[in-house]
């Protein structure tokens, strides 16, 4: 048995600056994970395929058609840096997974690390992120449904029905539906979740090998001249939109608690979905841009079926194939991104930062059922709503906020805690871990100015909801005001959860 940490002691920080930076310990959140009522059913393979499930799609079917525009053929580009930046992070990530695997992401990473405000801030971004998230996505979803309608029956659904206000319509009826859909999935359980998501990543990804396959016979070089018309401006720009592509792993380090070995299987599953959807995007890039000018892609929806329809030519069976694709791609990144947001907030009602009833799970499903049917009706509402370009930037800036403070967490801890057990250790911290502060900072102020005004309203929302609710609520707040005397309570780490037997 092996001592990771201690729990923090009653009656400390009691001052109200003090109730802002009080911590928890990485041995009491290792014990909640050990102790969880989520059941252990997910491997190495299946966490691999979460992330790339809630990666691999998004960036290349739903936002490519508009992160071209701001980049030019520089957008290949942007994509390499996009997956720098991520990369940067997802190393921070993997050893933080591995030393603290519970449902919490980067949330329980900035508790344990910067104190509880700056986790609350974490965890209100990550529900932008991931709320948000999946309602880009199912609108991207309902493009294709439409797409797919159009090229096999000749009909699409009515503007009034598949476009949010504001763009002809009055509901995204489609995109809605695909939320609503999910929800459904995840009900049944996390195995059941995750069979799911296996068979649609097998799908999307014969799906975009298929279109390299097609778009690269009618592949012109000239179409990357010049590479940065629009300068390292415009290619900034489109790694920032683009960003919003890589919350997978974000997503798999979620899992934690339903990991059957998560010290030894997270850090894996993260880097390994990073490298396979690095590489993908990068050659549906290349593909896509050598097929058709980037000054084409300017309002196009449904970007690369439309592509196969205009710019290669051979009927319409390719674009059917590749709309059918991506209709399942989007499935599965919409379930398993749905599939996060309701983790992260498992964790934090657990904390006692928002109600109690989001962590309430079902004894059969082993389902937190109330937070994910609550979670799905705000989403839906969401996606039938909002225009996915504003979606998708707003999903950017709370990934690349979430993914500093988790960079910033791995720093503070190896000083902190040097004695804690790690899976997994970033190379050559602290260096690599501030070069993805410094890398996400700098796409963060690529963003427009309207992105960071919503952001900033996000938050000022936030603050009021923690003011009046989650520090009054919080676990260690509870903890404070029973006045005990000082305690430890040793957390240990079983042989099990480190080495799975």
């Amino acid at each position: 048995m092996e001592t990771v940490g201690t729990r923090p002691r009653a009656g400390q920080e009691t001052r109200p600056a003090g109730r802002l930076t009080r911590r928890q310990a990485v041995g009491s959140l290792v014990g909640e994970a050990e102790g969880s009522p989520l059941k252990r059913t997910m491997g190495v393979a299946q966490l691999t395929l979460l992330s790339v499930g809630a990666t691999l799609g998004t960036g290349i079917f739903v936002v490519l058609g508009q992160a071209v525009p701001e980049a030019g053929p520089a957008i290949v580009v942007s994509f390499v840096l996009a997956g720098v930046t991520a990369l940067f992070s997802a190393l921070s990530y993997a050893e933080l997974a591995g030393m603290i695997p519970g449902s919490g992401s980067s949330y329980s990473y900035a508790y344990a690390t910067l104190g509880e405000f700056v986790a609350w801030v974490c965890g209100w971004c990550l529900i932008l992120e991931y709320g948000v998230s999946v309602a880009a996505v199912a609108v991207g979803w309902g493009q294709y449904v439409n797409e797919l309608l159009d090229l096999t029956l000749g009909v699409t659904l009515p503007e009034s029905l598949s476009a949010p206000p504001g763009l002809g319509g009055t509901l995204n009826i489609p995109a809605a539906l695909i939320v609503v859909l999910a929800m459904v999935v995840l009900l049944r359980g996390a195995k059941e979740s995750a069979v799911a998501n296996t068979i649609m990543v097998a799908v999307k990804i014969a799906a975009l090998v298929m279109f390299c396959a097609v778009a690269f016979t009618a592949f012109h070089a000239g179409n990357f001249q010049p590479l940065f018309p629009l300068g390292a401006a415009g290619m900034s720009a489109g790694a920032a939109s683009l960003f919003f592509s890589y919350i997978g792993f974000d997503a798999a380090s979620t899992a934690g608690e339903e990991a059957k070995n998560p010290q030894r299987d997270l850090p894996r599953a993260i880097i390994l979905s990073l490298v396979l959807v690095t590489a993908l995007y990068v050659l549906v890039a290349v593909a896509a841009l050598g097929a058709m000018p980037w000054t084409k892609f300017e309002g196009t929806e449904a970007t690369l079926s439309q592509m196969l329809v205009h710019a290669v030519g051979g009927g319409n069976v390719w674009p059917i194939l590749l709309s059918i694709g991506a209709v399942v791609a989007t499935t599965s990144v919409v379930l398993t991104v749905q599939y996060g947001q309701i983790r992260i907030l498992f964790a934090m009602a657990r904390d006692g930062l928002v109600p109690p009833l989001f962590a309430k799970v079902h004894p059969r499903t082993g389902v937190p059922r109330a937070n994910t049917v609550i979670v799905s009706g705000f989403i839906a509402v969401l996606a039938a709503l909002v225009p996915l370009g504003s979606l998708a930037d707003a999903t950017s800036i709370g990934t690349l906020f979430a993914f500093m403070l988790v960079n910033l967490a791995v720093v503070i801890l190896r000083r902190r805690s040097p004695e804690a057990s790690r899976s997994f250790r970033v190379p050559l911290s602290p260096v690599t871990p501030l070069l993805g502060v410094g890398f996400c900072a700098y796409m963060l102020f690529s963003l427009g100015a309207d992105t960071w005004i919503a952001f900033g309203v996000w938050m000022a929302v936030g603050l009021v909801v923690y003011g009046l609710y989650g520090i009054r609520h919080s676990k260690l707040n509870q903890l404070d005001r029973l006045d005990q005397p000082p305690q430890d309570f040793p957390i240990v780490m079983s042989s099990r959860s480190r080495d799975g037997r």
